[in-house]
């Protein structure tokens, strides 16, 4: 297996630029995850490495080795497309082998047949060999599709969206199976998706695009923990990050006419201390809104219920106080019932802080 090395990595299309200036590094046997909306430049970024685009400008260096000038032959990295591309008229069998026919690589037929055995019973297709890829389900498709880049041992493995064509139930199977397979095979994925879902259950890190920009790699523990910026904060999480715009005033932030008075910790204060009579962006998750119906002492609000959205293990509950809208998790237990009276209570500690003017954290 190997790493992967774009340096100042620029690619346009007329007047859009879909990858901006990107830089990045993929280690050696890492499960990394390109997150970000459709338009955003992930697949883009993808063909570059692969070498189905030409850069306008930057380096793609894949096993410490400089690819530019290398046809996507040479590159010996593995595509999985969105699309299953597999041949109609072909057995699942004859789809798996296909790759090993290449002239290239003049394999045995020995060598293609045991390369095919083993990666159709890693992958649980064996019972399918004989069969035509139009008889498959969607599921045994993307299969047929993973095991087809598979059979060739690659250096790196490129996926794009691979499971957003599949029903909700199997995308939560193939993304437990992706994982068992990443690490079975100690290979490096590159996998791209605007599903944050699958960034934070799959990635050992993530990097979150826009516009062709990357705004924040990490952990997915540190992304959704310490979002660097509004875009991030409100891209991952589900339901989104609640979003007030306030005013500091000493240890306080005041929202709108005073609708709620939120009392900041002494270590906010301490980063804050510039902003003193300045607006400011309070970010804070809806799984750090506690709602009880006795009022606590810090930061506790007297609100009514908008909205109750139940999801089975939890239920998403939208509040308003005066004119001010947001959103609760809370546990089905508490049978919270629309246009009732309750207490709201923040989490502060938990709380994101951003500077309305450049939309980065502050605190």
């Amino acid at each position: 297996m190997a790493n992967v090395k774009l340096v100042s990595l620029t690619k346009t299309f007329g007047s859009i630029t879909a990858v901006d200036n990107m830089n990045l590094e993929i280690r050696d046997k890492e499960f990394f995850i390109l997150l970000g909306p459709t338009g955003a430049g992930k697949t883009t970024t993808l063909r570059l490495i692969a070498g189905l685009e030409k850069q306008d400008e930057g380096e793609v260096h894949i096993d410490n080795v400089l690819v530019d000038d290398y046809s996507p032959a040479l590159r010996d990295v593995a595509f999985v497309f969105q699309y299953y591309t597999l041949y109609p008229h072909y057995t699942v069998r004859q789809n798996l082998e296909f790759p090993l026919k290449s002239r290239l690589r003049n394999y045995s037929k020995s060598e293609i047949f045991r390369r095919v055995d083993e990666v159709s019973k890693v992958l649980h297709i064996d019972r399918l060999l004989e069969r035509a890829t139009v008889n498959l389900s969607g599921g045994e498709m993307q299969r047929v599709a993973l095991g087809r880049a598979m059979v060739r041992t690659p250096k790196v493995f490129l996926m794009d969206e691979p499971l957003s064509n599949l029903d909700a139930k199997l995308r939560e199977e193939m993304r437990s199976e992706l994982s068992r397979l990443h690490f079975d095979l100690g290979a490096t994925f590159f996998y791209v998706t605007h599903d944050q879902v699958e960034a934070m259950t799959m990635g050992d890190r993530v990097a979150v695009l826009n516009e062709g920009k990357i705004l924040q790699i990490g952990t997915p523990n540190e992304i959704y923990n310490s979002p660097k910026n509004i875009f991030v904060a409100k891209f991952v999480g589900s339901p989104a990050i609640n979003l007030f715009n306030v005013f500091l005033e000493k240890e306080n932030l005041i929202f709108g006419d005073k609708d709620m008075v939120c009392t900041l910790l002494e270590k906010q204060m301490n980063v804050l201390k510039d902003y003193e009579k300045k607006q400011l962006i309070l970010g804070i998750r809806p799984e750090d809104i506690t709602i009880t119906r006795e009022k606590h002492k810090l930061n506790s609000y007297n609100c009514k219920v908008y909205f109750n959205q139940s999801m089975g293990a939890e239920d998403i509950v939208n509040l308003k106080i005066d004119n001010t809208m947001f959103r609760a998790v809370a546990p089905p237990r508490l049978n919270i019932k629309v246009g009732e009276k309750v207490y709201a209570n923040f989490n502060i500690d938990r709380a994101h802080i951003f500077n309305p003017g450049t939309e980065e954290c502050v605190a």
